[in-house]
């Protein structure tokens, strides 16, 4: 037994400490965004303010390090993946990126961006980028100093805040990925839009009566694995989901109730994430290995229920029984065939989270396209709807008419989020390899589906992925899971198996 086990403890403890902390206040960043007043907006800005400055110096205190410094030098760090060796490897990671931080300057991003976010869903409303485009400009002035005070080796600032999310990657790295994806994309795209056949999609803008929506959206994420007695659904401007910690995990949507696929998709989506969240070990809560691996790893699990489960014809062959019966107005005469193609229909559209599985990564690489040099400041903020348009027109053909469905339809930027967008590509790639090695693992998925059997492949994301926690880095999971490298094609591949039948390519 190590002589270095009571220092263990201590960082064990200081670590959980701080996790307590920063869950306190996602708790009241998730209040802001679904039930706090108006008028209450900058006392929160406060409260998050003086939270985050409060974290900051827990997890940057001299003593922290100290411990760090002692416990490195126990031989049993030496044992590979293990999980005192991953805790801390993590704990030096957080802590030295932490520790280049000063306190004001995490306190004023704290306080600007839940300022920020209030004034974006006031200007998304009013479809005006001139109202939010002040508050735009101090996130990404903070957004530069962060960058430069974290410090970036190879000259780009952009790495620093993608490392945030995606630790270790960087922004080659993802272009070098993305560049062979977004080839094969635009090719499937230019066949699909020749092709003759496309479904009628006006059957998903009959009338949903949103109640019948929230109650059969529940039921769709309890199926799949959403416990609800550790977690609840409300609406927001934004769909998210919120992880406070063991037994409690918060879900987002919002609802259209002339457009049946964004309320419904954005629950399945937002429960992968949340059945995450909930398939993470409690009892290493506020360790490394009681965290997610990387916010690509995390989407991949929301991309992989809403889409390769969600959007798959085995899924509803269960469940449209169940849809007639809750929508009876809008779906009795709709045949299973028809609402499947419609759900699955691909062409250019604007908004981002309502996009089809082909075109959803173009929208994707964009964002990550504009973020560099909004970082670097070769792009002005005060630049971004017209240069945004210009290139929306590049990649899709068309051109938003206002900021909403243009600029504006993201929280991201407002919230400081910058370096975020690329993992959900990347999660659409980690989603499809990992789906393929369960399917290896456990045999026709979709035969299970089609009998309501979702646990199985849950409890095998459960074993492989969530209760490892951040043993491994992102890239090396997927290899010690699928037994390969990241790459593109397993995502091509189920492009090409689902959409080349639905539009006889």
């Amino acid at each position: 037994m190590s002589n270095h086990q009571d220092s263990y403890d201590a960082l064990i403890t200081q670590l959980k400490e701080v996790a307590l902390l920063s869950s306190c206040a996602s708790v009241l960043s998730w209040d802001e965004q679904t039930y706090l007043p108006p008028g209450g907006t900058e006392h929160r800005a406060n409260q998050l303010g003086l939270l985050a400055g409060l974290a900051h110096e827990r997890a940057t205190a001299p003593h922290f390090g100290d411990l760090l410094a002692e416990l490195e030098q126990d031989d049993e760090v030496d044992v590979a993946d293990s999980p005192r060796q991953v805790t801390l490897r993590e704990a030096r990671r957080a802590f030295d990126r932490a520790s280049k931080l000063p306190r004001t300057l995490v306190e004023e991003l704290s306080r600007v961006s839940t300022l920020s976010q209030q004034a974006w869903v006031d200007a998304r409303k009013k479809s005006d980028f001139r109202q939010f485009l002040p508050w735009l400009e101090k996130v990404v002035a903070l957004k530069r100093e962060e960058a430069d005070v974290i410090g970036f080796g190879n000259g780009v600032p952009y790495d620093a805040l993608l490392d945030d999310y995606e630790p270790g990657a960087t922004s080659a790295d993802v272009a070098a990925v993305f560049s062979p994806l977004r080839d094969e994309l635009v090719e499937m795209v230019a066949s699909i839009l020749e092709s003759a056949k496309h479904p009628d999609i006006s059957i998903l803008e009959r009338h949903y009566p949103v109640e019948a929506q929230k109650e059969f959206g529940i039921e769709a994420a309890r199926q799949i694995g959403f416990n609800f007695n550790d977690g609840r659904l409300d609406v927001a401007a934004h769909p998210f989901c919120s992880g406070f910690g063991p037994g409690d995990c918060r879900l987002t949507t919002r609802y259209n109730p002339n457009h049946f696929p964004g309320a419904f998709f954005g629950i399945l989506h937002e429960a992968g994430h949340g059945i995450y969240e909930q398939g993470l070990d409690a009892s290493s809560f506020g360790t490394p290995m009681g965290e997610s691996t990387s916010l690509g790893i995390h989407e991949s699990q929301s991309r992989l229920w809403e889409n390769l489960v969600g959007r798959s014809q085995p899924f509803w062959s269960y469940l449209y029984g169940s849809a007639q019966k809750a929508f009876p107005a809008a779906l009795a005469d709709v045949a299973l065939g028809d609402f499947y193609a419609a759900i699955n229909d691909v062409r250019p559209s604007f908004i981002r989270v309502e996009a089809d599985e082909i075109t959803y990564n173009l929208h994707i690489m964009l964002r990550f396209e504009l973020e560099q040099p909004l970082v670097s400041g070769e792009l002005a903020p005060a630049d971004v709807p017209q240069v945004w348009n210009e290139m929306f027109s590049r990649y899709f053909g068309i051109t938003p008419a206002e900021d909403a469905e243009g600029c504006l339809q993201d929280i991201h930027w407002s919230g400081g989020l910058i370096g975020y967008f690329p993992t959900y590509a990347l999660g659409n790639m980690y989603a499809s390899q990992l789906y393929a090695a369960a399917e290896a693992d456990l045999g026709d998925l979709g035969a299970q589906f089609e009998r309501g059997e979702f646990e199985p492949l849950r409890n095998w994301l459960n074993e492989n992925v969530h209760r490892r926690g951040k043993q491994y880095r992102a890239g090396r999971l997927i290899e010690v899971v699928s037994g390969h490298s990241l790459s593109h094609e397993p995502l091509v591949k189920h492009l090409h198996q689902k959409f080349d039948p639905l539009f006889e390519l």
